[in-house]
């Protein structure tokens, strides 16, 4: 059957067989290279098809779209994840990779949000990250945390319902089967949904719909490793940074000319003609200092000397809040707090006075209603006879 005769179920349901038979091989193979080129070729087939065909429009809604049109959504993540196994010669060609891939899983993410299919509280959760949460690592940290208990929680729901309805279970890795077990009866392949398709639709389309939303959270990691791989490819080194054309560093051992007596006080090191008149000894900049340094620690106490004066240390404990200050004759002649709300409080006439007699008077008035509510020998009664 040629490539126009088959339909764009067979022709997806070929693409996804190929894909996922190449995650079980290694992919530095040329058989699984041709395997992925294969899949590849079929799923770009079947996107210009859909194009021309305008299954998707921006005029519809979800409940527009039928079961068996529904499955056609998966097409640009399929193609993007499979782009990402070819091999590539060189940093150009996987640059314009990644960035062909970036805009599928961008088109994959836009169609699912233009049709609703992605309830409000996930958008939220793994949309755009506030400037407040990018700078703090903590809710960073709790942010991943949320978004991996929601990707969880949506795998366990896909998980149940295929066991209700006796599904057998697909391996977490391999989306492509998942995928597969989604198209329907015309794609010449017997899957698990056709059991179940034209007894309950509406099961084959809440998996449908699961399965979007799961591949939807996964799309956001996808993208934030391909644009981090995006910016190191345009950052890494080129060709002409890493080979330096011949000549453009000397290399030769070179002395600058010394006037005067020279470095060291004891005549010049070089005549006019650069010959050296007396031996010497090349050490780097930092030698002289680093000697002196060495030099000073030589005759010192064999014990640690202090680093500052006890006034120091006691001003530093006090503002650490380690003295306690008040205290003696001095603290003892002043009123307690209530004795110096009562003071206040008999300033009549004055705002200040009223506010403190108020506040007097609430505190007196808490203090009776506690004495009311606990009398005196109402507290442990167990040793009483």
């Amino acid at each position: 059957m040629s490539e126009g005769q088959l339909s764009a179920a067979s022709l997806f349901a070929r693409a996804l067989s190929s894909a996922s038979r190449s995650t079980q091989l290694s992919s530095i193979e040329e058989e699984t290279q041709d395997i992925i080129k294969s899949s590849v070729a079929d799923l770009r087939l079947l996107s210009s098809r859909l194009e021309s065909l305008s299954l998707f429009s921006e005029n519809e809604t979800l409940e527009d779209l039928s079961t068996k049109d529904l499955v056609y959504m998966f097409v640009p993540y399929v193609l993007a994840e499979v782009l990402g196994r070819l091999k590539t010669e060189g940093g150009e060609e996987r640059i314009e990779r990644v960035q062909e891939s970036i805009v599928l899983f961008r088109r994959f993410v836009k169609r699912l949000d233009d049709y609703e299919v992605i309830p409000a509280e996930e958008r939220v959760l793994f949309g755009p990250q506030s400037a407040s949460i990018a700078n703090d690592p903590a809710k960073r940290r709790e942010s991943k945390i949320q978004k991996y208990k929601k990707e969880v929680e949506i795998r366990n729901k896909i998980t149940a319902l295929r066991s209700r309805k006796g599904l057998p279970e697909i391996a977490h890795s391999n989306d492509f089967e998942l995928i597969l077990s989604l198209l329907p009866a015309s794609s010449g392949v017997k899957n698990e949904s056709d059991d179940i398709d034209d007894a309950d639709d509406d099961v084959v389309r809440e998996l449908t719909l699961l399965v979007l939303r799961f591949l939807w959270t996964q799309t956001h990691t996808h993208l934030d490793s391909l644009q981090q791989e995006l910016t190191l490819l345009k950052n890494r080194p080129t060709e002409d940074n890493r080979e330096r054309p011949s000549g453009s560093e000397d290399t030769t051992w070179k002395l600058d000319f010394t006037q005067g007596r020279g470095p060291d006080g004891k005549g010049p090191l070089l005549d006019k003609d650069g010959k050296p008149l007396r031996p010497f000894t090349i050490l780097p900049s930092t030698a002289s200092s680093e000697r002196a340094r060495l030099q000073a620690q030589v005759f010192q106490p064999d014990h640690r000397l202090p680093t500052m004066t006890i006034d120091e240390y006691l001003e530093i404990e006090r503002q650490r809040g380690n003295i306690i200050s008040g205290g003696g004759p001095q603290s003892e002649n002043q009123p307690t707090s209530s004795e110096q709300l009562a003071i206040d409080a008999e300033q009549d006439g004055t705002l200040a006075g009223d506010l403190k007699n108020e506040e007097k008077r609430l505190k007196d008035e808490a203090w009776a209603n506690f004495t009311d509510a606990n009398p005196r020998g109402s507290g442990n009664t167990m040793n009483r006879g």
